[in-house]
Formats: structure tokens, sequence, C-alpha cells
């Protein structure tokens, strides 16, 4: 009897840690996709954590992507700015490749933002001259590239002919509206011939005792079609003192939902798949931390600490469950979106050049219904 006693202690013993180990926390079953060296994109599937094809890069290194509105496509600049190529996320290939480089004259792409209809793409450039005893640099110019016709088809005007170096642009869902933030207000364009039709005056403070609004990055992948939620910040008329919060902006309907959420501070932004909650990053020397934004309930949830790199670009799993931290190197860290606990490390074959992206199923699956 003494031995039968035994022998079920023992059993049940060896059998505490299976039931009392930590269940593996799955960030969901996306792809993940992300440009890197040397001339590639690595496509991971995210529920076994590896890679599972590449899509190559003709023009060298990736570097600037922008994502199609039907989450098909990839916009992207090399790491000279001067070619653009563009790639069949599906078909994992390229489909185009141009520059507007001609001769002795260079032409780099600062930024652009392709067409929801993919017709065309707004591309902020600059030009530089090689002549015989010098270089003429020319001014920063917003220009249409028609797609279908491979040339600038229009020269977009800058707004009181007050050239920019950078364009935050915004297209509506169909396409028939281009919106551009400037320091001052919205301006609207319509899309046959990018003629001004409207302006928002953000410029006017959206209730008593604010200054006008600062925009912030968003969220391209996860945010809704015809929206912009990001930080942002505001300074008092009076003691000019910043302050930060959450601002959902409707382009459609010109309104703002903003909420303050303490002083101005340097974090990062990105929302989780279900836009009810976002997360940042606050990165200083030697102090990183993650802060997690509640957006039902407009509050800061949380701020951590956490051992973080110099370096960091943060992104939600397709669940919302785990946290990405990416850039520089060849690894992806893994963190648990309720703890804060480092879990895990994917490692590639070669250092990141791009954003990571986050797509809630395999690209073959995915359509213009992702952004409903």
């Amino acid at each position: 009897m003494k031995t039968l006693v035994l022998a079920a202690a023992l059993a049940a013993a060896a059998a505490l840690p299976a039931r009392t180990a930590e269940k593996k926390v799955s960030a969901g079953n996306g792809t993940l996709i992300i440009g890197t060296y040397p001339k590639q994109f690595w496509i991971l599937d995210e529920a076994t954590e590896k890679i599972v094809g590449t899509i190559p890069f003709q023009s060298g290194i990736p570097r600037r992507t922008a994502l199609s509105f039907d989450r098909k496509r990839f916009y992207t600049t090399e790491a000279q700015m001067e070619k653009i190529e563009i790639l069949d996320i599906a078909a994992r290939k390229t489909v185009d490749t141009f520059t507007l480089s001609e001769g002795n004259k260079k032409v780099r792409i600062r930024s652009l933002e392709p067409d929801p209809l993919n017709r065309f793409l707004v591309i902020l450039t600059s030009a530089a001259t090689k002549q015989i005893d010098r270089f003429e640099i020319g001014n920063p110019t917003l220009v249409q590239y028609d797609l279908a016709q491979h040339k600038i088809v229009r020269t977009i005007p800058w707004p009181n002919n007050e050239e920019r170096q950078n364009a935050n642009i915004l297209f509506a869902p169909d396409g028939k509206l281009m919106y551009l933030f400037t320091e001052q207000d919205v301006l609207i364009y319509e899309t046959n011939t990018f003629t001004q039709v409207d302006k928002w005056e953000l410029s006017r403070p959206i209730e008593e005792g604010l200054g006008r609004i600062e925009f912030g990055p968003r969220d391209v992948l996860n945010d809704q079609p015809g929206f912009y939620t990001a930080i942002f910040n505001v300074s008092d008329p009076v003691q000019h003192r910043r302050t930060m919060g959450i601002g959902r902006v409707n382009l459609a309907a010109k309104t703002v939902d903003f909420y303050t959420l303490g002083p101005s501070t340097p974090v990062s932004f990105t929302m989780a798949p279900d836009r009810k909650t976002a997360y940042g990053l606050y990165d200083e020397i030697g102090r990183y931390e993650f802060w997690k934004f509640d957006l039902e309930h407009h509050k800061l949830a949380s701020r951590v600490e956490f051992k973080g790199r110099p370096r960091m670009g943060l992104k939600t799993s397709s669940n919302g469950k785990v946290l990405y931290i990416y850039v520089a190197g060849n690894t992806i860290d893994l963190y648990d979106a309720e703890t804060y606990q480092y879990m895990r490390t994917i490692t590639l074959d070669g250092d990141m050049t791009t954003e990571l992206f986050v797509f809630p199923s395999p690209p073959s699956a995915v359509t213009s219904s992702a952004g409903q």
C-alpha cells in the first residue's frame, strides 16, 4: 500500500510543472512582412513565427514603404530615394518600377501617398541638377504621377506658394478628395484637377483656452478609413504650456474628438486592431517605457518601464495580445500586451530597413475589407 501511495505522489509531483507552466501567448494567425538587407521583404507566419517566404526587391535596399488602400500593394522607395518599386503582395513579385531622375538631373522622392484606387501617386520630390561647375538644387515640389501613363501629369501648387520640406497627405476612402495638413489648417482638394475646394480652419481652437492642435503620426494599417487618430499636442495661448492628448479626426464631418492626457511627452502611437486600445513607446537614453492608452474611456491606462533598445519601433500583433519591438538590427522582440513581460525573440536573416506590417490574415486573403 505504501508503495502505491508513494508512486501516486511522485506521479502527481511530475505532473505539477505541466499544470502550472505558463501558457504561451499567441500573437494571432496573421502575417508579418518587413523589408530587410540586402534586397527583399521577409514574410513570416505569425502563428509559428517562422519565415515562410520572401518578396524580392529589384531596386536595391527597400526603404520607405506605403501600403495601398486595398492592402494589396507596396509602393516602396529604395535607399537612394530615386526609384519607386510597386510590389504585388500576394503574388510576391514586382509589377512596376520607375524613376523620375533623368540624365544629369537626380530627383529624390521624399514621400509619397497612393490614391485609394491605385490610379496615381502624389509625390513630394526634390531635384539636383549637375552642371559643369556646380549643382543646381531645385525646390521641394508636389507632383501627381499617373501610374497608367507612367509620367508626371501635374504639379500641385503649394498653399500660398509657401514651399514645404514635408507633406502630410490623406485621401478620402473613395479617392475623390485629398486632405493636405498644413501648420494652420487642413486644405481640401478634389482629385480631378487638384483644385482646392474647401478649407478646415483647425488653426481656430477646438475649445476655449486651447491653441491650435498639432498632428502626430497615425497608425495607417489599423486606423479607420476617413479618420485620423493620433497623439496630438496643443499649447495654451497664455502660458504656452504644451499638453498632449489623443485626437480622433473625422475628415468628412470636420469634427475632432480630443481629450488631454497630461504634459507633452515624446511618445509614439500604434493602435490595437480593435481600436479600443493603443500603445506607445517612451524612449530616452537609459529609460524605456510602454504606455497603454484606453481609447474607450479616454485615459492613460498604464506606463511600465522595461529594458528596451536605443532605437525602437512598436507594432501590435493581429489579435492585439502581443507587442512587437523592432528596429534596428535583425531581431523582433515579443512582449505580452497585458503584463509587458518579455516572451521571446524572432531572428531574421538580415537587418530590418522598413516598417513592420502586420496583416490580420495571409496576404492572398487581404482585401479592401481590411479597412472596414
